[in-house]
């Protein structure tokens, strides 16, 4: 598989464990703002690691990618 490729399924798959239902029972409402809150750190700061062509492949500019990259956390 590509790295983008692996970063996608990384990224689903979080988003999976956080869907409702799934681990929420699980979590309070105030850790699951944490976890959302870490994971567009991370994903934030991935964005600014992919390269050129990684950054075609999901079609977005390096523009866009530096957009979103330094929105502030509490933004979705």
């Amino acid at each position: 598989m590509s790295g983008l490729s692996d970063v996608r399924l990384t990224l689903y798959q979080q988003e999976l464990l956080e869907t409702p239902g799934v681990r929420a029972a699980a979590l309070g409402p105030q850790e699951n703002r944490w976890r959302q809150f870490w994971r567009r750190v991370r994903t934030r700061k991935q964005l600014l690691e992919l390269s050129d062509a990684q950054l075609r492949d999901i079609g977005v500019s390096r523009e866009q990618a530096k957009l979103e990259a330094m929105r502030p956390f509490w933004r979705c």
